[in-house]
């Protein structure tokens, strides 16, 4: 029956049994009518009627078999098959029948031209296809192409090129994020998104980070392995040995290498793993279908590129930590082990040795096109910076040095900012990075750690021209680092500043002062020091010198006795504000809004001493410790603080002249009269008015303090708040008396130092005064004029007070003491000396000595104890009256004063 069959109806047959999955059915089939069923028919009867369903192990048989031949050389003609499907159908129908079949060519579009010629392996890979589009059972087709991988090349590099990737990138690394195209559409994609599609997952987890190399070397090593990845007709003009590798180019390896310096931008931790754990082109994952397939050539191509991408992804790498310039420095030393170079050591290492740098093109290297480089063309073959060699890599190791030496401090530095540094030589960039990396070091740093100190100092001078002044010897050449247009004085003051900062006093001594070859000059590390100095002073909080700001202040100006010893001005004047400020510890002294007095407000005020002021405000009884307050202002003086000059930098360095002393302290001793005064203290007020006053007075200076305070007390009026006297001394017995003759002096010291044009004043408050006074007399006459009358009248021994009437001696001893205790009125004074003055001006100066004479007159008595003359308490204020008025009396009458010095002549 099989025999009968015609050529339509085995055709038919055949595509029943292949619809029905019947793979034996059909292999007897062909064993009987090999004729009619040619290989290639029997491949598309497969690709068409198969179910893709079926497992791949069912029917790679028959088609081992239809490639060795086997099928065909001795076919077994004992195998049966049911032919009953196609028993009721004339020929005819099947002829019709199949013609309507519409079986699948082997070939596809995009099909691989080198297996075209090849029905197995076109069929191979077409099957692959459906079966994947159809049942999507990717996870079979190993085992439909592997028993053919030795059939063709075509079948081997498709498999390790296409399916190969797509299967280990969906079912073995990222089976929960899979891509979505089919095997097909896949191979149809461009280099560039198939590259993105494979690596999409490729280190976006934290924990697939130690799989960014597994995922380079086993998607895109393998996907790589496709000569369509490369394209041989890039030739160049000129043919020489330099040029010879780019008459080939690999787009697809260009792709990658584009993914890898973008993810150095986005995600540069991945891009640091991918050059830590890949070595390139020839590190690749084919599992067990394949081996390197690169000649030298295209190797030694891919791997310049590749170390042109690290370099490059190093310059990209925009962060600036510890780890990711650790991170560059190992990409660093991938290159130097690609380019056979001695490798890099650790920057922690490196930063301890410090080598120099030597190996500069500084004409081509140093420039700002450099700067540009770093941003564009990174990975074209004209950019010098990324050029695999020897001086780029070294370049880029001291780079990255300059950048993790910064950012170890606490200022945080990218590759691309170290070099921005050395290639633009921006002055004014290089100063300010270098003086945050000194306060970070001053911030972050151990501060009691000497050795800390020193490594940082080299660190900074290394910086600074990258090793070479040590190298060569000399301070003459040109110097290349991020801070060679910053003068190396400069740095060594920032570095004194901050040792002194941190109270590194001893170690600064040692280099700046001690050593043999002194960094600074003596002037530089004088002034240095004072304004260290000064700054520790304004930045205290505690105004007490034994502890924090001014413990510092006083330990820097001590810190190089041999620069700045202690009779040094600048040295003294510090001093003198240090004494003042901690004086001023010792009291309470709240400024406004409640802020607590800080050192650096007795700098700033414009008047200082008027601190002095709310020191007595808000301290009781702090005006009795007046010489206290008086030695505050005089340093106060001599620290500067009063100079005039207030437009200079630091006035601590000015020279103060010498009458301030005596300004300040005239103005500090009425501030105590005033609240002396005001704390009803009016004892004290005026002990310091004669005592202080008087005495500091000098009537060819007026100042605007003394006759106020003078006048002040001259009015005060006793209250029952007024403070006692403790003691009487030789004064009246009367406090009322007592206290108005105390005010007279007061008023006369107020008349002898102030201004002609405030004496209306003084003289009116005088004149009350003086009229209080003889009230207050004449009430104390009349007690004692009784006291004696009684005493006379009743205890006079030998009864002679009876032979004479009481009247008359009482009119005897009234008026005897009329005569003796009534002086002459200031004011018939006054009118006196104005009639006198209008005759003859030169005689006024005779007011005060006919004034003087007339006193002593009347009062000639003798002191019991000493034998000298005694004159009253009041008539001696009457008679400093008399000669305050014969200078004053002039202003009176309009006239011009009296030369004093010429009169005494």
């Amino acid at each position: 029956m099989t025999a009968s069959l015609s050529p339509p109806r085995v055709l038919l047959l055949a595509v029943h049994f292949a619809t029905k999955s019947d793979v034996q059915g059909l292999t007897a089939l062909v064993a009987h009518h090999p004729n009619v069923l040619r290989p290639e028919l029997i491949l598309r009867v497969l690709l068409t009627c198969l179910p893709e369903t079926l497992r791949s192990s069912e029917y790679v048989g028959l088609i081992e078999r239809i490639e060795s031949g086997d099928l065909y050389a001795e076919p077994d003609l004992s195998i049966q098959f049911d032919s009953s499907s196609v028993q009721d159908i004339t020929d005819a129908e099947a002829a019709k029948k199949t013609r309507r079949l519409h079986l699948l060519p082997l070939a596809w579009v995009d099909a691989p031209e080198d297996a075209l010629a090849d029905p197995v392996s076109l069929f191979l890979i077409h099957r692959a296809h459906r079966v994947d589009q159809e049942a999507g059972l990717l996870t079979q087709l190993p085992d439909l192409i592997v028993p053919f991988l030795q059939h063709a090349p075509c079948i081997r590099t498709w498999m390790v090129s296409a399916l190969l990737p797509l299967l280990r990138r969906n079912y073995e690394y990222y089976p929960h994020e899979p891509i979505t195209q089919t095997l097909e559409s896949f191979e149809r994609l461009d280099s560039r998104t198939a590259v993105a599609l494979l690596l999409s997952q490729t280190g976006v987890r934290e924990e697939d980070l130690p799989h960014v190399g597994r995922d380079l070397r086993g998607l895109i090593g393998p996907w790589l392995h496709n000569d369509a990845r490369w394209d041989k007709s890039m030739e160049k003009q000129s043919p020489t040995e330099s040029d010879r590798s780019d008459r080939m180019a690999c787009p697809a390896w260009e792709y990658v290498l584009e993914w890898l310096t973008t993810q150095a931008v986005v995600s540069w931790r991945v891009a640091v793993k991918a050059f830590d754990q890949w070595d390139g082109p020839n590190d690749v994952d084919l599992g067990e279908y394949g081996s390197g397939w690169l000649g030298d050539e295209e190797q030694g191509l891919l791997e310049r590129r590749f170390a042109r991408a690290a370099l490059a992804s190093a310059y990209s790498i925009p962060e600036a930590s510890v780890e990711a310039l650790s991170g560059v420095n190992n990409i660093i030393t991938k290159i130097m082990t690609l380019l056979d170079q001695d490798p890099c050591p650790t920057l922690q290492v490196a930063s301890s040795l410090l080598s120099p740098f030597t190996e500069l093109d500084s004409e081509r290297l140093i420039s700002a096109k450099s700067a540009s480089l770093m941003r564009n063309d990174l990975l074209e073959e004209s950019n010098y910076l990324t050029t695999p060699n020897q001086t780029s890599t070294q370049l880029l190791h001291v780079l990255t040095l300059s950048a993790f030496i910064l950012t170890k401090a606490g200022a945080p530095c990218s590759v691309r900012r170290a070099g921005e540094l050395a290639f633009l030589r921006d002055e004014r960039e290089q100063k300010a990075t270098a003086v945050k990396l000194i306060h970070s070091l001053s911030t972050n740093g151990p501060k009691n750690d000497d050795k800390y100190w020193i490594r940082a100092r080299n660190e900074l001078l290394w910086l600074r021209d990258w090793g070479a002044e040590e190298a060569f010897g000399s301070s003459d050449i040109q110097t290349y680092g991020i801070f060679s247009r910053l003068k190396k004085d400069f740095l060594e003051v920032e570095c004194l500043k901050a040792f002194l900062a941190n109270t590194r006093y001893s170690l600064a001594r040692s280099i700046y002062e001690d050593s043999p070859d002194k960094p600074l000059n003596e002037s530089v590390l004088r002034d240095t020091t004072v304004a260290a100095a000064m700054e520790a002073y304004d930045n205290a909080s505690n105004p007490h010198r034994g502890r924090g700001g001014l413990l510092k202040c006083d330990d820097i100006i001590h810190a190089f006795p041999k620069t700045l010893p202690e009779m040094h001005p600048a040295a003294r004047r510090i001093e003198a504000l240090l004494k003042a400020t901690h004086a001023l510890s010792e009291y309470r002294l709240v400024l406004k809004k409640g802020e607590p007095f800080t050192p650096v407000v007795l700098r700033v005020l414009t008047d200082p001493v008027s601190i002095i002021g709310k020191v007595l405000e808000q301290n009781p009884k702090g005006y009795t410790n007046i010489q206290d307050l008086l030695d505050i202002g005089s340093n106060m003086v001599d620290a500067g603080l009063l100079d005039s000059d207030t437009s200079k930098p630091s006035r601590i360095n000015s020279t103060p002249p010498s009458d301030p002393h005596i300004a300040t302290r005239k103005r500090i001793t009425a501030m105590c009269v005033d609240a002396a005064l005001t704390e009803d203290d009016f004892e004290t007020a005026y002990s310091y008015v004669v005592n202080r006053v008087a005495v500091y007075a000098d009537p060819q200076v007026t100042d605007e303090y003394s006759w106020k305070a003078a006048l002040q007390a001259g009015k005060y009026r006793r209250t029952a708040r007024t403070v006692k006297p403790t003691h009487i001394g030789t004064g009246s017995g009367n406090l009322d008396i007592r206290h108005l003759e105390q005010r007279i002096e007061c008023l006369s010291t107020a008349v002898r130092i102030a201004p002609p044009a405030t004496l209306q004043e003084i003289l009116n408050v005088f004149r009350k005064c003086e009229e209080e006074l003889n009230a207050a007399i004449k009430a104390e006459e009349a007690q004692e004029s009784a006291w004696d009358d009684q005493g006379d009248v009743q205890a006079m021994p030998g009864a002679f007070s009876s032979t004479v009437p009481a009247g008359v001696v009482r009119n005897a001893t009234r008026s005897s003491r009329h005569v003796e205790e009534a002086p002459m009125s200031l004011f018939d004074l006054s009118r006196a000396s104005m009639a006198r003055a209008q005759h003859n001006l030169s005689a006024l100066s005779s007011l005060q000595r006919s004034g003087q004479s007339r006193a002593s007159d009347v009062e000639g008595s003798l002191d019991d104890a000493s034998g000298q003359p005694r004159v009253r308490k009041r008539d001696q204020l009457r008679e400093a009256a008399v000669g305050t008025l014969a200078s004053g009396v002039g202003w009176l009458i309009g006239a011009q004063p009296v030369d004093r010095s010429q009169e005494r002549e």
